[in-house]
């Protein structure tokens, strides 16, 4: 993982002073380290009993749909509000400073399905937390939760009640 934890570029004082901004573009521009990814929660998740990969917008796109195609699953967008076209189910959440609201198409989750939450990171564990209750809404049943990245100091696991899988970490710096 040491490979992966190379290709992601920090950017300090992003988006306000104090904050270490983990940036997977780098990771994204290049096609080993992309593939590597996939491939390696393919392999996590292959024996895994999944009927969905749910990714978190915007990047939990990029890492969720080939994820999807890699299992031969289903891939929903969990979206900011607004940005769907049809009839959605909705959830408001709490961020550090205020609150935001995520959705999905009411159609998109059939009851009872068996379904992997996917992001590029996983911080304080609030959007996360806010958008499985939104699956679960939904009619949908979390299996577990991966991620590219994990910030450890910031607990985030914590706010999950399924297995979490990430493949890089970072603490304390």
């Amino acid at each position: 993982m040491d490979y992966l934890k190379q290709k992601i570029r920090t950017i300090p004082d992003f988006p306000k002073s104090g904050i270490l901004f983990r940036d997977i573009t780098t990771l994204l521009a290049d096609p080993e380290a992309f593939k590597s990814v996939i491939d390696l929660f393919i392999e996590h998740y292959r024996k895994e009993q999944i009927d969905l990969v749910v990714g978190i917008e915007s990047r939990g796109f990029i890492v969720g749909a080939p994820l999807a195609l890699g299992l031969d699953k289903g891939f929903i967008p969990v979206r900011k509000a607004g940005k769907l076209p049809g009839p959605t189910h909705g959830v408001e959440y709490e961020l550090e400073y205020g609150t935001d609201l995520v959705e999905v198409h009411k159609d998109a989750i059939e009851k009872g399905s068996r379904v992997l939450m996917v992001d590029d990171l996983l911080a304080t564990g609030g959007t996360m937390e806010g958008s499985s209750k939104l699956i679960e809404k939904a009619g949908g049943i979390i299996t577990g939760y991966a991620f590219v990245i994990e910030l450890i100091d910031l607990k985030g696991r914590s706010r999950l009640d399924k297995p979490v899988f990430s493949l890089v970490s970072f603490e304390g710096d």
